[in-house]
């Protein structure tokens, strides 16, 4: 349930944690705290969500850095309180093929990505669990379940993210109570993070707003997991049942999985003028009549 819960999200600035953090508060959420190393991003989405009359609060702190974590979530639990709901948002990729990485992008992915969504967690996990109720959402990728050029660091990143989320949530399940783990593995999504990647054949870039709705969605049923477009639900079953070098033929020479990344950009931030938008709508009363009703403006 969605309804008066404290909401945490990181990466909470920008992108599908953006969304998620507004469309949880749409949903009923009593209070969202944005956590995100972008200050400007922090200060625009707090005074947007502010206006539309929403309790909003920010932290301006770096996930990959153990010491910001600990500062921070000491910060959050002494003046907030307890999070109800946990979004684990924050991510970053490095568009190049592996000898191309430094140290210093290596570091930087699988500590963002993954040590920093672990000491995240493990700073809020004790008093959910003492709590007796608690709600982690992992934002991790289709990448974690298959191989990819050009992304290795992050395709690593997300396999360990996977593994990780979906192990939590056995341990929790053993506890008995409601504690619960929401993993997403969504393809590329058009938030700017992945600018100029091609699309495998079959597997359309999702739009932020839709894959948005879905994951709350998911945390309102208490969903184990989020896959999109509907070709992701397959990884697993093909991964599993074709010899390696098949599945390569498929995925790459197929599906052009394996070329999606060749044209990658990567995010550009808009002019000032342009980063402004107005919250949207999201849960709207269904009509039961049969006349039609407009669809809210995009």
């Amino acid at each position: 349930m969605i309804k008066d819960k404290t909401v945490l999200v990181t990466g909470g600035a920008q992108g599908i944690g953006r969304l998620v953090g507004e469309y949880l508060l749409q949903a009923g959420a009593k209070k969202l705290i944005i956590w995100d190393i972008d200050k400007r991003g922090c200060h625009e989405a707090s005074r947007e969500l502010r206006n539309a009359g929403h309790r909003v609060q920010f932290y301006v702190a770096d996930t990959s850095k153990l010491a910001d974590v600990e500062r921070t979530a000491g910060s959050i639990l002494k003046n907030v309180g307890e999070i109800d709901i946990l979004v684990l948002a924050a991510g970053i990729v490095v568009g190049k093929n592996f000898v191309e990485h430094s140290h210093a992008d290596i570091d930087r992915s699988i500590n963002t990505n993954l040590l920093g969504v672990m000491h995240v967690t493990r700073a809020f996990l004790p008093h959910m669990i003492e709590r007796g109720s608690g709600h982690i959402v992992t934002i991790a990728s289709a990448a974690g379940l298959l191989p990819n050029r050009r992304m290795t660091a992050y395709v690593a990143s997300k396999w360990g993210l996977v593994g990780w989320s979906e192990s939590l949530r056995l341990e929790l399940e053993k506890l008995g109570r409601k504690l619960h783990v929401t993993t997403v593995t969504p393809s590329y999504i058009s938030t700017g993070m992945f600018e100029g990647v091609r699309a495998p054949l079959l597997t359309p870039i999702l739009k932020p707003e839709k894959i948005a709705r879905k994951i709350v969605s998911a945390i309102n049923s208490n969903k184990i997991l989020v896959r999109a477009p509907f070709m992701v639900h397959f990884i697993p079953l093909l991964r599993g049942i074709l010899p390696s070098r098949l599945f390569d033929f498929v995925a790459g020479k197929i599906f052009g999985v394996y070329d999606s990344m060749t044209t990658f950009t990567g995010r550009r931030r808009p002019p000032q003028h342009q980063q402004r938008r107005r919250p949207r709508r999201f849960y709207r009363p269904r009509q039961k009549s049969q006349q039609a009703t407009p669809p809210p403006s995009q």
